[in-house]
């Protein structure tokens, strides 16, 4: 064996090890939302930030430093396949991310981190912020302290957009935000002030065995693999990547509403999908996995609403859900169950949004965390300053914490900068749409047959397959041809809710 190849064999034997001590953090934080017993989650969460410490160790180590120094030599770089160069790349990136963070402060702040997530349920469940907030201010702390360890140019809050987002800056979204935000509130308005399509027979009892079951149909229907993958309940859904053969998703079932339970597994069922169709070329490696948050909510997105919540979709499964839903929708046509599952408006929780204001609940969440980064936002200001956004962009202020500010789970787990990318997904997801039609044409028609082979393989083609092999910007420009346009988004917005409400 060559020098060269004996480098890349300890590369990826320590990057192999890394990732053996992360499948076991996965499955520790699946077991922590999924059940395990609220007297334990102090021991739990010591371990997991033990384990967190190892991981932490390994990429910072000098034998890390070391690999990554030979392998990123010019001379060497031209010997690299393009996987290996990349996964380096990455590698490097998160080395020098997290060598410049003291080790002993970064374990403290992943127990905080695990600790904060169960103390949010509890202070949901009691709509007390009160109780969330020495943690929050605790986590923003430290992440002001990590931004200025790594350094930036001009703006804090892009470094921690780059970790979600790699090269997406404020700038950016400020324009297609600002783009969204212009165009969608007028339609919200002309919504509002128009006749909802009636969908109060959507709300009756549904039992929680039936509702899994049908959805278990729904997500082999559009692919995914349950031999390498499960359904677990949970307080606030989420999917979990543990290895190449073990992609889990969650849910909440309601039993008075299966459209929770429904529309969520569709979106976590997208995620899955993604992660179940990288290529196995890249098992292994630092690739195996989505390039960028905005990426990946573009594949949930594009399940849950442009597959989920469109109208051929439901031509092949409405008297499937029928069957299962023991009566409850028997006296229902398809045309009127499709209104009622895209009816629009103002509402407090994110999760339960419709598509059309969905966009406006981002924005708010990305203006508050800019005034924590960026400006003089303090965490005791929060759960007023979130009813007053909620008012000037929605109209509608809440009455309890539990509906506003502390309705995610995502501030409590320390993810400053993640909630731009559920947006920027929705972005991605119409304009991948609009690139797909140029070679599936009959996109709806497949939806009706049940036949979305075409539109998997599109997505597999263009998306799934790279992982992190390629940029966000790369996967999106090489799919579509052109950069980041809004424009898809806010036809695709502008002609189904004129159809749903017919105007």
């Amino acid at each position: 064996m060559g020098k060269i190849q004996d480098i890349e064999k300890r590369y990826f034997d320590l990057v192999k090890k890394i990732k053996h001590y992360e499948e076991a953090l996965s499955l520790m934080a699946w077991d922590l939302r999924t059940g395990a017993p609220k007297k334990g989650v102090d021991g739990r969460s010591e371990v997991i930030g033990t384990f967190s410490e190892v991981v932490f160790q390994l990429t910072t180590s000098a034998e890390m430093k070391a690999c990554l120094d030979q392998l990123r030599e010019p001379a060497v770089q031209k010997e690299l396949s393009e996987i290996t160069r990349r996964s380096v790349e990455k590698s490097a990136k998160e080395y020098d991310r997290l060598v410049k963070i003291p080790a002993d402060e970064f374990k403290n702040y992943v127990m905080i981190r695990s600790k904060a997530e169960s103390v949010w349920a509890e202070a949901k469940e009691k709509s007390d912020f009160s109780m969330l907030q020495p943690y929050l201010e605790k986590l923003i702390d430290f992440k002001h302290r990590m931004v200025d360890y790594w350094g930036y140019k001009e703006n804090k809050y892009d470094a921690l957009l780059d970790q979600y987002e790699p090269g997406v800056t404020t700038e950016t979204i400020d324009r297609v935000f600002d783009d969204l935000r212009r165009q969608i509130i007028p339609l919200v308005q002309e919504i509002k002030d128009a006749e909802d399509p009636e969908n109060d027979f959507l709300i009756g009892y549904f039992p929680k065995e039936k509702q899994r079951e049908f959805c278990s149909h729904l997500l082999k229907e559009i692919g995914y693999d349950f031999e390498a993958g499960r359904i677990d309940e949970t307080l606030h859904p989420f999917q979990i990547t543990l290895n190449p053969g073990d992609v889990r998703v969650t849910t909440n079932y309601n039993e008075n509403d299966v459209q929770f339970a429904l529309f969520g597994l569709l979106h976590e069922g997208g995620h899955a999908l993604y992660e179940q169709n990288i290529s196995k070329e890249l098992a292994g490696t630092p690739l195996y996995e989505g390039t960028s948050m905005g990426i990946h909510e573009s594949q949930s997105l594009f399940f849950e609403n442009f597959i989920g919540r469109s109208r051929p979709f439901w031509h092949r499964h409405f008297d499937t859900l029928k069957n299962y839903a023991g009566g409850l929708l028997d006296q229902i046509d398809i045309e009127s169950f499709y209104r009622a599952i895209n009816v629009a408006g103002p509402s407090l929780i994110r999760i339960e949004a419709d598509e059309l204001t969905y966009p406006l609940h981002i924005i708010v969440r990305y203006e508050i965390e800019k005034g924590l980064f960026n400006g003089d936002l303090k965490v005791k200001d929060l759960p007023g300053v979130w009813n007053e956004k909620m008012e000037e962009y929605l109209g509608i202020r809440p009455e309890r914490d539990r509906d506003g500010v502390l309705q995610d789970i995502h501030w409590s787990g320390g993810d400053f900068g993640y909630f731009p990318s559920y947006a920027l997904g929705y972005l991605y997801a119409a304009q991948f749409k609009h690139a797909m039609l140029k070679t599936v044409p009959n996109f709806d028609d497949c939806l009706a047959e049940g036949n979305l082979a075409p539109i998997l393989s599109w997505l597999s083609k263009h998306i799934h397959q790279y992982g992190a092999l390629k940029t966000p910007t790369e996967i999106l420009e090489d799919a579509t041809g052109e950069p980041l346009n809004a424009k898809y988004l806010v036809d695709y917005l502008t002609n189904k809710y004129k159809d749903v409400y017919r105007l």
